[in-house]
């Protein structure tokens, strides 16, 4: 569905400065704290950074600013804030002051393209659950020539693996014996599903890139590169769910 994560308490607290992690887990078994009003003695007890309240002693444990950041992923770049030998985290692209961010979706390690970044986790499950249908826009480069039945296809639905995926929108922008390019606008959300339409078609994609989420463009934005959502776009984004 999306990259929304969860933090043990103990970490929260500990990022926050409060204590140290082996300290706030004897202030979690002290009772001293509480997570959304209620007592939390145990130490597996989960947060979700930027939704849940978390305090020590009555004291609000101070909450990082909620950011809102639109991404330009680079091709070779995975979406995950686990660290993986020889694989380069989009997390590394933000100032590192800015570690508690993560995605909203994902986009696979050859994609690239626009994705949003943000410690909101409220914001990061309303755009990336699958019953809001937030539209997002897909420019493929495919090997040979794409026939114009088979973008036609996309929009009827192809199967794959025994799942039907299906375009909201499928474009055929250009077309030739050497090269095509298709233009998808998917919104179920499944995984992989723009790659997956054209395995299913036996094509072969030699770049895929996201260019819109929702209302949002990717515009002139350079590879690597990021900016903060405006206010407008963070509402006209929360306006479709």
């Amino acid at each position: 569905m999306g990259s929304c994560f969860v933090v043990r308490l103990q970490k929260i607290l500990a990022q926050a400065g409060v204590a140290s992690r082996r300290a706030s887990e004897r202030i979690i078994a002290a009772g001293r704290g509480r997570v959304n009003g209620a007592v939390v003695k145990e130490m597996g007890v989960k947060v979700e950074p930027g939704r849940d309240v978390v305090s020590v002693d009555g004291r609000e444990v101070g909450r990082k600013p909620r950011r809102y950041i639109a991404l330009h992923k680079p091709r070779g770049y995975i979406c995950t804030r686990a660290t993986e030998e020889d694989r380069q985290r989009i997390g590394d692209l933000l100032p590192k002051e800015w570690s508690d961010l993560f995605t909203v979706g994902r986009l696979d390690y050859q994609s690239e393209g626009l994705i949003f970044m943000t410690n909101d986790g409220d914001f990061c499950l309303k755009l990336s659950h699958p019953r809001y249908r937030i539209p997002k826009v897909y420019v493929a480069r495919i090997q040979g020539r794409v026939k114009p039945e088979t973008v036609q296809k996309f929009e009827r639905g192809v199967l794959s693996a025994g799942e039907k995926l299906q375009a909201a929108r499928a474009r055929l922008l250009s077309a030739n014996n050497t090269r095509s390019t298709v233009e998808l606008e998917l919104t179920e959300g499944k995984n992989r599903e723009a790659r997956r339409l054209f395995e299913a078609e036996n094509l072969t994609v030699e770049r895929l890139q996201r260019v819109r989420i929702g209302p949002v463009k990717l515009g002139e934005l350079p590879a690597g590169k990021w900016r903060a959502l405006t206010e407008p776009e963070i509402k006209s984004l929360l306006r479709i769910v």
